[in-house]
């Protein structure tokens, strides 16, 4: 019971910084392509940023369901976000490379956050396993 609970703090824990990992990741890069680059790609990348980002919510939120729920039951709501999750991505994708309106390497670039972000996460664990924690260095 313990065990499963520090399990569910740590996975909490580790989705809450996903997220703001990519939510800064996004905003950083946004920045930086707003001061280097033309509006067109910064505006191409915060539309890859956005439809990744929401669709990670989404997949994060039938995965808890998921997993969490003993009811069996699924909300049609939760159904039609799965549903529409891929049909979203490839139609912003077919739109912004039919109508030129934006560039589709930034939002291919935007589609990419979660990855970033994933990545900036797996840095942050282990530079978590390998320094010592606050709590060893008050026990010597």
């Amino acid at each position: 019971m313990l065990a499963a609970m520090l399990s569910r703090m740590i996975t909490t824990n580790t989705e809450t910084r996903l997220l703001r990992w990519m939510v800064f990741i996004s905003a950083a890069v946004l920045l930086a392509m707003l001061l280097a680059a033309s509006l067109r790609f910064a505006a191409g990348f915060a539309c890859g940023t956005a439809v990744s980002i929401l669709g990670y919510l989404w997949l994060q939120k039938a995965v808890g369901h998921a997993l969490g729920s003993g009811t069996g039951r699924v909300s049609k709501k939760l159904v039609f976000e799965l549903i529409i999750r891929y049909p979203l991505l490839f139609g912003t994708l077919y739109l912004v490379y039919r109508t030129n309106w934006l560039s589709i390497w930034a939002v291919l670039a935007g589609l990419s956050v979660p990855m970033a972000g994933a990545a900036a996460e797996g840095l942050y664990q282990v530079k978590g396993m390998l320094s010592p924690s606050r709590t060893a260095r008050k026990m010597t």
